[in-house]
């Protein structure tokens, strides 16, 4: 697995590592709990792989070609690690409820088959080609896609950690 990806693994199976189901589903009102951040999270891997499948079965990059705000945005996210807060997830990536216990196990099994397909394009289309569209940062290549998921977690787990602060003040 990429080491990036893997080390991301490792940081989010650590920090719920010893959690009750209390502390997994308690949350502020209006915020997600730390099991949605984390199905919240398994959603994207496993959006992210299906989005890959689809261009390696097509023979053919999808993406479209950037506009100036593509490239603005993912220079923030993918280059300088910026991620916004206050943006609404996409509707497939928003938790459904699912058992946490699924979810967790789930988790780790995501990133490595994400990780496997965007491999698997990079190999077959190249590194340097835009692969598919992000629905918010438009066109990426495969390893801006590995570096916005770095990002991504990395912005969660900052959350689970207030969340937990949140929790351990009450």
């Amino acid at each position: 697995m990429n080491s990036s990806l893997q080390q991301m693994a490792n940081l989010i199976a650590h920090e719920f590592a010893g959690i009750s189901a209390q502390e997994l589903a308690w949350h502020p009102q209006g915020k997600w709990s730390i099991a949605q951040i984390l199905e919240h999270l398994s959603l994207t891997y496993s959006g992210t792989k299906i989005v890959f499948e689809r261009c390696l079965q097509a023979g053919k990059p999808s993406a479209r070609p950037a506009t100036p705000k593509d490239r603005l945005r993912a220079f923030l996210v993918v280059r300088l690690g910026y991620l916004p807060s206050g943006q609404e997830a996409p509707a497939g990536t928003r938790p459904k409820g699912l058992v946490p216990e699924k979810v967790i196990s789930d988790l780790a099994r995501n990133i490595a088959a994400m990780d496997e397909i965007i491999r698997a394009c990079e190999q077959h289309f190249g590194s340097d080609v835009k692969l598919v569209n992000h629905p918010f940062l438009g066109p990426l290549t495969s390893d801006e896609w590995r570096r916005f998921h770095c990002v991504h977690g990395r912005h969660h787990l900052r959350q689970i950690r207030r969340l937990r602060k949140l929790m351990e003040a009450q």
